[in-house]
C-alpha cells in the first residue's frame, strides 16, 4: 500500500524541519485530552505524521508514507475548491450537545460517537435524540461505534437508534465477518453500514468490499498511505466513500481536504471538520467549518504557535525516535 513515486527523503532531511506539538481538546475524544503530532516541511509544503501513540511502527509506516506523499509530491488535480463537512459529537452528556454543535457552524450532518465504555445505550440514545432535536428533521445523523459492539449488542443498539433516522452506522463491530453479519441482520431497518477500522487497520483494505460487509467506506489519508494510495483503494472498491480525519491538526486536515477534492464522486459530507474539536491548533487560520464546509488549501503553521504548543522534551524525543524507526521501515520496502 505505497503512495510514493520517488525516493524517500533521507532521515536527516525530515529531522531538519520536524516540530512535535501537543494540542488540547475541548472534550475527551478516543480517551484523549490532547493530541500529539509531528509536523514536517517538504518541497511541496507542510505535512503531518501523527499515528496514535498506541500504534506500532509497522502500522505507523503508512502514516509516514502519507506524510512524505503530501510534503514531497504534487497533489492530484482538485475537482472542487471546498469540502462539505459533518459536525462530530464526542461521547458527551446530552446537555453538552448544543455546545458542541455550535462549534460547527452551517454543518447539516453530525457524526455522533456511541458505545463508549463508560456509558450505556441509554446515554447514547439521549445523546442522539438531542442531536436530532438540535438539527431538526432535515439534519443528517450518522453514529460511530469504533467497532466496540459485538453483533448482538450492535443489533440491539441499531434497532434502538434507528428511530432517529440514521444516515448510516459506522463500524458497529470490529471484524469483517461481524460487519457482514450485522449488515444482514439489520437489513430490514434500511440503515447502511459503513466501514472504517476494517479498511484503515487491515492488511487487505479491499476485503470488506469483497465480502459485501459494508455499504460505505470511510477513507482516511494518513492511515492508508497518502492521497494516491487512498484514491487507488477507492477506485478498486466501487463503493461510495466518506473522507474523514484521524483527529489531525489543520495541516493533516489539509491532506484530507486534498484527498476529498480528488474523489470523482463525493456523495456524503466528510469528516474533516475536526479542527473544531481542538482547543489549540498550529495555524492562525485553522481549517474550521464555515457555512458547513472547509476550503481546499495548504496550511502553513505559525512559528509562534509551534513554539507555544511544542511538546515536552521527553515527548519530542519519543516522536523523533519513532520517526527514525518508521523511516527505516519505509526505506527498506
Amino acid at each position: 500500500m505505497t503512495s510514493l513515486d520517488a525516493t524517500v527523503p533521507p532521515l536527516e532531511e525530515l529531522l531538519g524541519s520536524a516540530h512535535v506539538v501537543s494540542l488540547k481538546l475541548f472534550d475527551r475524544f478516543r480517551g484523549l485530552d490532547s493530541r500529539e503530532a509531528l509536523l514536517l516541511e517538504g518541497p511541496e509544503g507542510w505535512t503531518e505524521f501523527s499515528p496514535f501513540v498506541e500504534y506500532d511502527d509497522a502500522e505507523s509506516a503508512s502514516w509516514l508514507r502519507a506524510a512524505i506523499d503530501f510534503g514531497w509530491q504534487p497533489t492530484p488535480h482538485a475537482l472542487r475548491t471546498s469540502i462539505p463537512v459533518n459536525a462530530t459529537v464526542p461521547a458527551v452528556p446530552a446537555e453538552k450537545v448544543s455546545e458542541v454543535l455550535a462549534r460547527f457552524p452551517g454543518c447539516r450532518t453530525a457524526k455522533v460517537k456511541v458505545a463508549s465504555g463508560d456509558q450505556t445505550l441509554a446515554d447514547d440514545v439521549a445523546r442522539v435524540a438531542e442531536v436530532r432535536r438540535v438539527l431538526g428533521p432535515e439534519g443528517r445523523i450518522r453514529i460511530d461505534a469504533n467497532g466496540l459492539w459485538n453483533v448482538d449488542e450492535a443489533e440491539h443498539a441499531i434497532h434502538a437508534l434507528s428511530v432517529f433516522d440514521l444516515e448510516y452506522v459506522e463500524q458497529p463491530c470490529m471484524t469483517v465477518p461481524e460487519l457482514a453479519e450485522i449488515r444482514h441482520r439489520t437489513a430490514y431497518l434500511s440503515v447502511p453500514i459503513a466501514a472504517d477500522e476494517s479498511v484503515r487497520k487491515s492488511g487487505d483494505p479491499l476485503a470488506v468490499a469483497r465480502a459485501g460487509a459494508a455499504d460505505i467506506l470511510v477513507i482516511k489519508a494518513q492511515p492508508l498511505g497518502g492521497i494516491r494510495a487512498a484514491l487507488s483503494i477507492i477506485g478498486q472498491t466501487g463503493l461510495p466513500v466518506v473522507v474523514s480525519s484521524a483527529l489531525d491538526t489543520s495541516v493533516g486536515l489539509s491532506m484530507g481536504a486534498h484527498l476529498a477534492a480528488s474523489v470523482p464522486g463525493l456523495y456524503f459530507d466528510c469528516g474533516l471538520g475536526t479542527a473544531s474539536l481542538l482547543a489549540d491548533d498550529v495555524t492562525i487560520e485553522p481549517l474550521l467549518p464555515v457555512n458547513g464546509a472547509i476550503p481546499v488549501r495548504r496550511v502553513v503553521p505559525d512559528a509562534a504557535l509551534l513554539a507555544q504548543h511544542a511538546a515536552s522534551a521527553e515527548r519530542r524525543d519519543w516522536w523523533l525516535s519513532r520517526l527514525a524507526r518508521t523511516h527505516a521501515l519505509v526505506t527498506a520496502e
